[in-house]
């Protein structure tokens, strides 16, 4: 397997240094990326490393996966406006520990292959490395020019924040990264994220004046929206690999609402398919763009990938549950916390306990908690069918909510009309 013309036509190179390609088809290669340990999980925007590790190790080469315990006690300033708040080592352990586990998820690491991945923390490296020794043994080898002429620090030093020369060093701590890895491991490529050109041609540059190697780079394009929004943000903020900080619900839904023009690229890069399964899925997504085929399938691979079959078919049968019809059976069988994720989002209302024991009056119910502005307006969607509790229509006959009505001791879900739905907690 050609390594580069995979990722070429899966969109996922954009910068690549001479003789890069050719030294994947020449011998089994070791290259790394770099993972910034700022949070204790990684999120969507961590997913291209981590496939492009995954592709490197399927072309038979073997994968470093680098966790920055000290570059991330420096932080990187590409793509950043301002200078980050720092973390505590105590805040850092923690996370590289939460970091590791997701990446042992997605690369082998059997150790017995030739070409196992490998878990590296570049803290191991620098924590006895003096300053003095680093200005010296790596300083002197890369011009103030040379660092001064790279896009990333041009852009701050011509901001108004500036930049302090801990962040103005991350590119020489970066470059040596690569350095350490080329003479103790043997490992001859960098890859990355576009934003990360500069620090990366600093290690092959590093590699070539100190140690007179050749190292080789590329970098992938950064993943965008077509309407010009952050790739893997919602209202909520980051998409997370980590299912307790986003639910395998949310992280479905994400997918599935891509546009098809996202899907289209999204498909590429973020699944494993193969060349012609994607031709295929596209054909057929021309074919009848209303049943969206490529967001159904790019939701399916990336949940399953990142969490679990199982997960897949719960949040399959979530969907279900807002968007069907015949789904009370369904929303009867989840468990409060299985009932909150598919709810999440949906507008909640309060109503008392000791308001259900004698039943609560249902078109009061829905005017008290100002579902709707008023009793008459209520009584006529109800009498025309527009009202479902719990996902079952309510007729004529049904004039009181009790206990008997609630989900899990404490929820009843009400819809109004065909895609309104309120939440209404008993507390």
């Amino acid at each position: 397997m050609n390594l580069i013309e995979e990722l070429r036509w899966r969109e996922m190179i954009q910068d690549i240094m001479p003789g890069t390609e050719e030294q994947l088809q020449k011998e089994m290669t070791s290259g790394y990326i770099g993972f910034d340990p700022t949070a204790d999980s990684l999120h969507i925007g961590s997913l291209v490393p981590i496939l492009l590790l995954v592709h490197l190790q399927r072309a038979g080469h073997k994968p470093y996966a680098l966790v920055g315990g000290a570059t991330g006690m420096v932080g990187d300033p590409s793509g950043k406006s301002e200078e980050r708040n720092l973390l505590s080592e105590e805040v850092l352990q923690h996370n590289l520990r939460c970091v590791k586990q997701q990446l042992e998820k997605f690369l082998d690491f059997d150790s017995n292959k030739p070409n196992a991945a490998v878990l590296v923390n570049n803290y191991d490296w620098f924590k006895d490395f003096s300053f003095l020794h680093f200005i010296r043994d790596v300083g002197k080898h890369i011009t103030v020019n040379y660092m001064m002429s790279k896009d990333s620090v041009k852009k701050r030093l011509d901001g108004e924040t500036g930049m302090s020369f801990t962040e103005f060093t991350y590119q020489l701590v970066q470059g040596y990264d690569f350095y350490w890895l080329y003479s103790n491991k043997n490992c001859k490529l960098q890859m990355g994220g576009s934003d990360q050109w500069g620090n990366i041609v600093t290690g092959t540059e590093l590699i070539r004046r100190k140690a007179g190697g050749e190292a080789f780079a590329f970098t992938c394009p950064l993943v965008t929206k077509s309407d010009g929004g952050k790739f893997g943000k919602t209202e909520k903020g980051n998409i997370w690999l980590d299912a307790n900080k986003t639910s395998p619900y949310q992280f479905y839904q994400f997918w599935l609402n891509a546009s098809d023009e996202d899907a289209k690229k999204w498909i590429k890069t973020f699944t494993l398919l193969s060349k012609q399964e994607i031709e295929n899925l596209l054909i057929e997504h021309e074919t009848a763009p209303h049943h969206r085929i490529l967001q159904k399938k790019l939701a399916e691979e990336l949940t399953i990938f990142v969490h679990s079959k199982e997960d897949f078919k719960f949040a399959v049968k979530a969907s279900e549950i807002l968007f069907s019809n015949d789904t009370a059976d369904i929303l009867q069988s989840l468990n409060e916390e299985q009932l909150l994720q598919v709810l999440d989002g949906v507008p909640s209302v309060t109503i008392l306990q000791q308001q259900l024991a004698e039943g609560y009056d249902l078109l009061n119910l829905l005017t008290d908690t100002n579902i709707f502005p008023s009793k008459g307006e209520a009584r006529k969607m109800w009498q025309g069918g527009g009202i479902s509790i719990n996902k079952i229509k309510v007729n004529s006959e049904k004039l009181t909510i009790t206990s008997e009505d609630l989900l899990q001791g404490k929820y009843v879900l009400i819809q109004k009309g065909k895609k309104n739905y309120y939440l209404v907690k008993v507390v």
